[in-house]
């Protein structure tokens, strides 16, 4: 039998609230995904201007970053042509995505899920997932 820790709707809450107060901070409306370990949608916020066409990109970012245990930035170079990812991009009906903006929220070393962000640039997108994470961890 397995002990699986994963993120609740309150924890999913705190990282939403964190990343929705430095989205503000920049001056750019994203949307912001809350994914279990599994990958599986626990919150969804698009903020008021967050583009719409970045609703699935975000929650694809928090799908890679929390099922494949990984930032979605890492297989941006991995991704490449001649690196050893190549084309990965395409794979799980195209669900894995390889632009910054989606990490893995880690606590005690595990994988408890993950947040996804969509709207800015790839640095903008990430910087805002951290400080989803960052308020979350200050919670712990």
């Amino acid at each position: 039998m397995l002990t699986i820790k994963r993120l609740d709707i309150q924890d999913a809450r705190v990282l939403i609230a964190g990343a929705r107060e430095k989205s503000e901070e920049i001056g750019v409306p994203m949307c912001i995904a809350i994914t279990d370990e599994g990958g599986n949608l626990i919150a969804f916020e698009r903020m008021d201007g967050g583009k719409v066409t970045s609703s699935l990109i975000a929650i694809d970012k928090s799908f890679t970053a929390s099922a494949a245990k990984k930032a979605t930035h890492e297989y941006g170079a991995a991704s490449q042509p001649g690196s050893p990812a190549y084309g990965i991009g395409s794979a799980i009906g195209g669900r894995l995505m390889v632009v910054g903006g989606g990490l893995p929220v880690m606590v005690d070393e595990e994988v408890v899920g993950g947040i996804g962000v969509s709207s800015g640039t790839p640095d903008q997108d990430r910087a805002v997932a951290q400080a989803g994470i960052d308020s979350f961890l200050v919670t712990l």
